[in-house]
């Protein structure tokens, strides 16, 4: 997994009036606990988000007034308004204790249903796992080569060395499902192969009497 670094500063002081004076210097509150002990510091706003609005998951190197700890980010507050950052939870990462954490999913492959007209619907842009440190992936790779229309990948169905999916396991991670495009090809196409009526014969004419 990629490793970020990002520097804070220990926090002199907690509480809601000391929070709302580090937001308005372009700072963070943030907590980090899973060690020996918590530690309430601050962070770079700008920093930050570089990190929080990034698609991929990272390890990120935390550096607090010169002592370094292995993280991940736990838990993110935004502003109900303006989506500013709030409070960011990280937790310290150990090589021996497994650790729950959200890695992304990509696909890969083109679906055999979408090529006829399916509608390909991704319900988990991310998926919670638990594992080792070490055996955390950048992403979790979804192949979607064999998906017909009505086919899907169920959260049960994934297999990754070391990761445990946490995730309900009867959910869909990616389905292919019918649309009426593709509802009403099958009619017209029957429409088509079925030859017209033949025309009325034309009446013979009358016998003079």
């Amino acid at each position: 997994m990629k490793t970020v670094s990002l520097s804070g500063s220990r926090r002199a002081n907690v509480g809601k009036k000391d929070a709302s004076a580090i937001r308005k210097s372009g700072k963070v509150p943030c907590v980090i606990y899973g060690g020996k002990e918590q530690v309430h510091f601050t962070c770079s706003e700008l920093e930050l988000g570089k990190i929080v609005w990034s698609p991929d998951a990272h390890e990120v190197k935390l550096n607090i007034d010169g002592k370094e700890h292995r993280s991940f980010i736990q838990d993110i507050q935004f502003h109900p308004v303006n989506d500013r950052l709030v409070h960011v939870d990280f937790l310290e990462i150990h090589d021996n204790k497994p650790v729950k954490i959200k890695l992304p999913v990509k696909l890969s492959g083109v679906s055999e249903g979408v090529k006829k007209g399916g509608k390909l619907v991704q319900n988990f842009r991310k998926l919670t796992v638990s594992a080792l440190p070490s055996k955390l992936p950048d992403v979790i790779d979804v192949s979607i080569s064999d998906l017909n229309i009505g086919d899907g990948v169920r959260v049960r169905e994934l297999n990754v060395d070391g990761l445990k999916f946490l995730d309900n396991a009867s959910s869909y991670v990616v389905s292919v499902q019918i649309t009426r495009n593709v509802e009403e090809t099958p009619a017209a196409a029957a429409g088509a192969a079925t030859p017209a009526a033949a025309a009325p014969a034309a009446k013979a004419p009358a016998a003079k009497k």
